[in-house]
């Protein structure tokens, strides 16, 4: 059993699923946040949070799969990309399949999960402390810990975490964001998934099911190019007023998933959410005045547009990237070197998940698009792309590079014959 000592600053994914690893470990544990569980759980929903298996099992590993038998599965994904209007478009499509995923995902919503988390992690003997820290504040972290670690991706203190120029490959936000959740929506006839509609030049939407404060619900995401026609969610906006708005985008451009919602409500006034993100990759070691470094986690400094859904997945794989990292570490300091080789360390996954992200917000280039349409034709390559959701890495090369996508419909068209 080892007395070292960590201070994480952050009750997210990340930073709870780290802290109960590493209680795990022998260390003792100490998680700073801006608010109690109570105060989560009656907060404004967050995020989208879909995760994929090989982020639940690091989960599993630890004892925190609490919503398996009530959260609803989500099975696998679809794709669709409608004809444009003079290609026969008014409800026809150009792809149009779905494909189960080897092992269902789940979304939880995280004013379900991390009040349960914080729970969690009180009961295993970690110190939880309501506050929002300033630098001041780590400072003194850091005389009294062994090592710091930012895992809070808002505020002042994750100001210390400088944008990585060389790795950050966008300077703006690149989609308008809305998330809405629903009661209501009619399921799929088939299986559940992961909905994804692509509108070239417009925008994307997806949606699945999953688990908020009042049960089972579907999450409903927009991604609008900014400007464009489906940038409607004005700032100050009433709950329903974002309800009638999200409807009105799918009447106007997606209309089979408007019949789909013919009968939706809101889970609360909460849950929606409208903004921009700009994706970016920071410096993931902050050093104080004091000459102290800190170490930042998850979207402190890798923050990727939602558009691909990783961003709760990421955050569980730092999560366990990071504690192997630490526990490894044993009785040498954790010093600058050692904060920065752990970054590196999980930078190794993340580098894919962040270059398949930023591909995907761009116009989707040929191969991309036949490809996609190959896969509805070709069970195995359909595969293929829905696993990439669970580990993107799989999706280097032959989803990237055109050579290797020939490669690949090369096979599948010699395979279907």
């Amino acid at each position: 059993m080892t007395s070292r000592s960590v201070t994480i600053v952050g009750a997210g994914q990340s930073g709870l699923q780290l802290a109960i690893g590493l209680l795990e470990q022998g260390f003792s544990v100490t998680v700073v946040s801006d608010r109690t569980g109570d105060e989560i759980a009656a907060g404004r929903v967050s995020s989208s949070q879909c995760m994929f298996d090989e982020a639940l099992t690091h989960e599993r590993r630890l004892g925190l799969d609490f919503w398996g038998e009530v959260c609803p599965d989500v099975d696998g994904i679809s794709v669709a990309v409608p004809l444009p209007p003079q290609d026969g478009g008014n409800g026809g499509f150009a792809i149009n399949w779905a494909a189960r995923l080897e092992r269902s995902a789940q979304s939880v919503d995280q004013r379900v999960k991390m009040p349960r988390f914080i729970e969690e992690f009180i009961s295993r003997g970690g110190e939880f402390v309501v506050h929002t820290a300033t630098v001041d504040d780590l400072e003194r972290y850091s005389t009294e810990s062994d090592l710091v670690i930012v895992a809070a991706g808002k505020g002042e203190i994750a100001k210390l975490f400088c944008r990585d120029a060389e790795r950050s490959v966008l300077d703006g936000p690149q989609r308008a964001l809305a998330l809405t959740y629903v009661h209501g929506m009619r399921a799929r006839e088939d299986f559940s998934t992961v909905g994804f509609n692509m509108l070239p030049g417009i925008g994307e939407y997806f949606s699945f099911p999953a688990l908020t404060t009042s049960g089972p619900c579907d999450i409903m995401v927009f991604e609008a190019a900014i400007g464009g026609p489906m940038d409607r969610w004005t700032p100050g906006i009433s709950a329903e007023q974002h309800l009638e708005t999200s409807l009105g985008v799918l009447r106007d451009f997606l209309p089979w998933e408007a019949e789909r919602c013919e009968s939706v409500s809101l889970t609360d006034d909460l849950g929606v959410l409208a903004g921009r993100l700009t994706p970016t990759v920071r410096r993931p070691v902050a050093t104080l005045l004091s000459g102290t470094p800190v170490l930042g986690m998850a979207d402190v400094v890798v923050l990727n547009d939602p558009l691909t859904g990783q961003g709760s997945n990421n955050a569980s794989k730092c999560a366990a990237s990071y504690l192997d990292s630490i526990v490894a570490r044993g009785d040498r300091a954790f010093d600058a070197e050692f904060q920065q080789s752990t970054f590196e360390k999980y930078w190794e996954y993340a580098q894919y998940v962040t270059a398949f992200t930023n591909s995907m917000l761009a116009p989707p280039p040929p191969h991309v698009l036949e490809l996609l349409g190959a896969a509805g034709s070709a069970p195995e390559l359909a595969s293929r792309f829905v696993e990439g959701f669970n580990n993107p890495t799989t999706l280097f090369d032959w989803f990237t590079d055109p050579d290797e996508a020939r490669k690949v419909l090369d096979t599948s068209y010699a395979s279907s014959r």
